[in-house]
């Protein structure tokens, strides 16, 4: 359900200290801290000996301890130290993923090391740049994440859903259009001449706006969203966004379990940069807004696994979401690929050293 050769978000850079932080990504329970030269380290959340968490033991120095029996394993998951013994098992060690801290986020790479790229980390650079403001926050869904990236895939449900904040009649009736290249999925959105919704009508006078919504996918859980409203008739559609006021919108998706993921986003503004009080505002509206999403994801996957093999029924707004499945079953089959052709090279390998003995 997941692809594991990916960067998939574990914490927010604040998160992340001298203590001992557990976490679960596809399926993986991992434990992270901070060493003291302040790097981020994430290791197999079991002990060597006897599987115990280490999550539930403590720091000594840069080394984690197990709890029951006092292992120590540094930094590359490498036991360092046994109780009364002074000589050390050299398989004594846990798994060490890579970790990169890139725009505000602690990223892991829960598949193989070797393949462990950092230019495939999503360029989310508004997160951390001077010539935007925002702040953000961690949302736990009880539901598969490729639900969510349905979700954020078609806007249409904020006519229903976000009626109160971002949505209005003129999202479902608005025409858009769904593209792709080698790295993402885009499905644009213009809706001319409407009344703004009740958030956007906050940031502006009340007047008749041109609204955008930009969705970029890039697989396998990361949707950024460039929205924004300008009073009809400046320009925004020809590109004079001036007189209006634009947003951009970071939602990642980690999965946990197969019904079960960490939803980080972010709600950033490239305007009065310094005012805490707008920062303020936009966080917490968005906080509310993603709790709406909460409720209804959830819901839907109560009814998936009350129903199933019930398949979904797409509709002409379910092409961009449509597309990016297809991203993300790609990155499975290219895995099981990969898989599959290092199995078959293990037993020529291995037929190879039987034949020689």
């Amino acid at each position: 359900m997941f692809p594991l050769n990916a960067w998939y978000i574990a914490g927010w850079d604040h998160q992340i200290g001298r203590h001992l932080l557990q976490r679960q990504i596809c399926n993986k329970r991992m434990v992270l801290y901070r060493k003291q030269d302040g790097s981020a380290v994430a290791l197999d959340d079991a002990c060597w000996h006897r599987l115990v968490p280490l999550s539930a033991g403590k720091l000594n120095g840069d080394n984690v301890a197990c709890p029951y029996h006092g292992l120590e394993f540094n930094g590359a998951g490498r036991c360092v130290h046994m109780p009364s013994q002074e000589t050390l098992n050299p398989s004594a060690c846990v798994h060490s993923y890579p970790v990169i801290e890139r725009h505000r986020f602690v990223w892991v790479w829960p598949g193989d090391p070797q393949l462990a790229d950092a230019a495939r980390i999503p360029n989310l650079y508004q997160n951390d740049h001077p010539d935007w403001a925002g702040d953000g926050g961690t949302t736990h869904l009880e539901c598969d994440y490729r639900l969510l990236i349905d979700n954020l895939m078609d806007l249409t449900h904020e006519t229903f859903v976000h009626a109160s904040s971002i949505g209005n009649a003129a999202v479902a009736e608005a025409p858009f259009r769904v593209s792709q290249d080698d790295e993402k999925v885009i499905v644009t959105r213009w809706m001319l001449d409407i009344d703004p919704p009740p958030f956007f009508r906050k940031q502006l006078a009340d007047v008749k706006v041109d609204r955008w919504q930009i969705i970029n996918f890039r697989a396998p859980s990361a949707v950024t969203i460039d929205v924004g409203v300008a009073p009809t008739g400046t320009g925004a559609p020809e590109g004079d966004r001036s007189k209006g006021v634009t947003g951009f919108v970071v939602h990642v998706a980690t999965p946990e379990t197969e019904t079960s993921c960490n939803y980080y986003w972010a709600f950033l503004r490239n305007y009065e940069l310094r005012s805490q009080r707008l920062t303020t505002d936009w966080r917490e509206s968005a906080r509310t807004i993603f709790g709406e999403d909460k409720h209804i994801l959830e819901l839907q996957q109560r009814a998936i696994l009350e129903n199933p093999g019930r398949e979904f029924y797409p509709l002409n707004i379910d092409g961009g979401a449509l597309l990016a499945r297809r991203r993300i079953d790609e990155m499975l089959k290219s895995e099981q690929g990969l898989v599959k052709s290092k199995s078959a090279t293990e037993s020529v390998v291995h037929l190879h050293r039987e034949a020689v003995q």
